[in-house]
């Protein structure tokens, strides 16, 4: 299986938690990004590798046209169900993949990718790709979840992804994330840290693992409570084990 097949097997498999999560799918972070985008009622929006849809229905009040493409029909499939609960009437979707937008240069105002890139295989390309359709004076907004800057821990935190997702490529540290940008050379780049807390048992039951070791993978993961081995805060809270993802959001201005 190669690895855009692994991406389209997992997120079938996963197509239905995933949009139900709130964990990932809450107003705050969709306000971080709303607020690092600065959208307008004229704007035209690209959400890449939009998943259910939930960043394009947090989008559409604020803009004329938002849209979202997937290269999963699955989570597309979600997306348009989501249309017709909110009655989005401004919205698209499309089939598509990250590396190859369909769209004409200079498309869009704002274009946004939350959540993905630790899945792709070629962050730069898909991040040009992202640029190529974004207008002069257009802003892109990229929110993921980064490692730790420890590297025996990001090593560690990405080798249980790996086992808790195998379409996970990596997740990068925050400096990797800041160099795409500053190689664009866009304007003034803006960032918003965040974390994502997740009860542990709620994270696995909800993932589909190398070789379905759903008990090992959670004791695996328990097992960090003692040295905070995965750079994730595993601790336990209200009789729970709790973890918490780290995240960013970093977004710039096509200045040329």
């Amino acid at each position: 299986m190669n690895h855009d097949d692994a991406i389209r097997d997992q997120f079938t498999r996963q197509a239905a938690l995933f949009a139900a999560a709130p964990e990932l799918h809450n107003d705050a972070i969709h306000r971080l990004m709303i607020d690092a985008a600065a959208p307008r009622a004229s704007d035209r929006m690209l959400d890449v590798a939009c998943g259910p849809g939930t960043v394009v229905a947090a989008f559409a009040p604020h803009v004329a046209q938002a849209i979202g493409v997937d290269a999963t029909p699955a989570m597309l499939a979600q997306a348009r169900s989501l249309t017709a609960e909110r009655a989005l009437a401004n919205v698209e979707w499309q089939l598509s993949s990250a590396y190859a937008l369909p769209f004409a240069p200079g498309h869009f105002d704002i274009v946004t990718n939350r959540f993905a890139f630790h899945h792709l295989e070629d962050i730069a390309a898909a991040f040009a790709e992202m640029l190529r359709v974004t207008a002069v004076g257009g802003r892109v907004v990229v929110c993921d979840g980064i490692a730790s800057t420890e590297p025996a821990k990001a090593a560690a935190f990405n080798a249980m992804e790996r086992w808790r997702d195998p379409s996970t490529v990596e997740f990068r540290q925050l400096a990797h994330l800041r160099a795409l940008f500053a190689r664009a050379e866009l304007g003034a780049l803006g960032e918003t840290l965040f974390r994502v807390p997740y009860p542990a048992a709620d994270l696995v039951a909800a993932s589909f693992p190398a070789d379905d070791d759903r008990d090992g993978l959670l004791a695996h993961i328990e097992a960090s409570i003692a040295d905070d081995a995965l750079g994730m805060l595993t601790r336990r809270e209200g009789g729970k084990v709790m973890v918490s993802y780290a995240g960013v959001v970093l977004w710039a201005e096509r200045r040329a």
